[in-house]
């Protein structure tokens, strides 16, 4: 009897135990759209999208032409946590802008995403 209710006591405690978490983490700084619609093809100024956007999260060079690289990420997950074992499902998407500028530092080509807007937490590790 004493073992029985043991067990049950245990039985009890392990359910207790169990849990969910959720967690979010972003890497790098929002792109406003309306600083972005300011930048124009053919007019805009390497130093005036310094000065709108700040330095470049990376730069690169591309054929003799620079490319600007701003990009946030957006990271959620839903975890199931059981007493030996867990289940976690991570989703991550990201806004991403490239500004491609001529070999005279003007502003060749505008090129946006924005897909964290629509990043939800998702629970259920297998499947959709």
């Amino acid at each position: 009897m004493k073992l029985r209710h043991s067990l049950v006591d245990l039985l009890v405690i392990a359910c207790l135990l169990q849990a969910c978490a959720f967690s979010r983490g972003t890497l790098g700084d929002e792109i406003q759209s309306d600083v972005t619609t300011t930048i124009q093809k053919g007019t805009t100024t390497k130093e005036e999208v310094l000065h709108l956007l700040g330095a470049p999260d990376r730069l690169l060079a591309l054929n003799g032409r620079d490319v600007f690289q701003y990009y946030r990420y957006d990271a959620k997950a839903g975890s199931l946590l059981l007493i030996a074992l867990n289940f976690t499902r991570l989703s991550i998407k990201s806004d991403d802008l490239f500004i491609i500028l001529d070999r005279d530092g003007i502003v060749e080509d505008v090129i946006s995403s924005n897909r964290t807007k629509d990043l939800k937490f998702r629970f259920w590790p297998f499947g959709d």
